[in-house]
């Protein structure tokens, strides 16, 4: 199978905002590899020039000719088209590897935003150290924080009909789902909406916790390798995962009660169908053994993951 490469660059990347209508950057046949690279920050959040951090080239060009829309902050890379690729298939997105492309990270509290919009008034920016062979971010209080790098935002065109979109809430498509367990080593799976999939990717993530309570994790430019595979055997209403331990549904929702809802009713599906059991049985299983963990609460639309051991998907003799 073929490798492909696609860095980020004014005329590579789309600042905010997710639509049907973009025109892939390159077309890959299912199977192919291709290596992406991000970035991150608007102009208030970017060390200054005389600071000890190293600003990529490729962000200070976008940031003087690329405008953000929609009210998104999010700078993506794509989209890459998968050839063959329909709408109504799945696209199954295998995440080879996750690499810093900064030495730097930045997180922010915004007043009126986050889990706690009225309680810090004041905008803070505060910029990251990170050690790439340590894989620590040093706070500024002397804390390191292990790094585990993933993007907060992995996504294939939205449906034509809804037009373009903020890339902020996260949703059927994917887009800001901002789940920490989507590390390298994990593969995801997108419903695809127009013919091609039209895959981006950006808001990549040094570290985060689950629920993002700030709105911000360490915020920083990573570089990923995706293999790509058109799926003509699944169909899928939201975005699912599996890593090399576990699988996830994943809900979205302006209510964390109706994130649980979806998030749930497709493990339920999930597990009957890979083992057989019955309906009663799988949500049984899921008291017993499946975790709801709170993705993000900061997205417009939040966020509920459901984790469950492979070991307890064995089909029934």
């Amino acid at each position: 199978m073929a490798e492909h490469r696609l860095d980020a660059a004014p005329d590579t990347v789309h600042w905010g905002y997710l639509d049907a209508a973009l025109k892939p950057h390159i077309m890959v046949d299912s199977g192919d590899s291709v290596t992406i690279s991000t970035v991150s920050g608007g102009p208030q959040l970017t060390p200054t020039p005389d600071s000890c951090f190293h600003v990529p080239d490729a962000l200070r060009a976008i940031h003087a000719r690329v405008q953000p829309k929609l009210g998104g902050s999010h700078i993506l890379t794509g989209p890459v088209a998968i050839r063959g690729a329909k709408a109504g298939q799945v696209l199954e997105v295998r995440i080879k590897s996750i690499e810093l492309s900064y030495d730097w990270g930045y997180n922010a509290i915004r007043p009126q935003s986050g889990a706690l919009p009225h309680d810090f008034p004041e905008f803070r920016v505060i910029h990251i150290p990170l050690d790439r062979e340590r894989m620590v971010g040093t706070m500024s209080w002397g804390a390191e924080i292990p790094l585990k790098p993933f993007f907060g935002i992995m996504a294939v065109a939205p449906p034509k009909a809804w037009g373009p979109l903020s890339s902020q809430p996260p949703r059927k498509n994917g887009g800001n789902i901002d789940n920490k367990e989507l590390v390298a080593g994990t593969t995801l799976y997108l419903p695809i909406h127009v013919d091609g999939a039209l895959f981006s990717c950006g808001d990549g993530h040094g570290a985060q916790g689950d629920g993002e309570v700030c709105i911000n994790a360490i915020e920083t430019g990573l570089i990923g390798t995706f293999e790509f595979h058109a799926r003509d055997d699944m169909t899928l209403e939201w975005p699912m995962a599996e890593t090399p331990t576990h699988v996830i549904t994943m809900g979205f929702d302006p209510d964390l009660d109706g994130c649980v809802v979806i998030a749930l009713r497709d493990m339920i599906k999930l597990i009957s169908a890979r083992t057989g059991i019955s309906r009663e049985d799988a949500y049984t299983l899921c008291s017993l053994a499946a975790d709801l963990r709170v993705t993000q609460v900061v997205n417009g639309s939040k966020g509920i993951h459901v984790m469950l051991e492979k070991k307890y998907l064995r089909r029934r003799q």
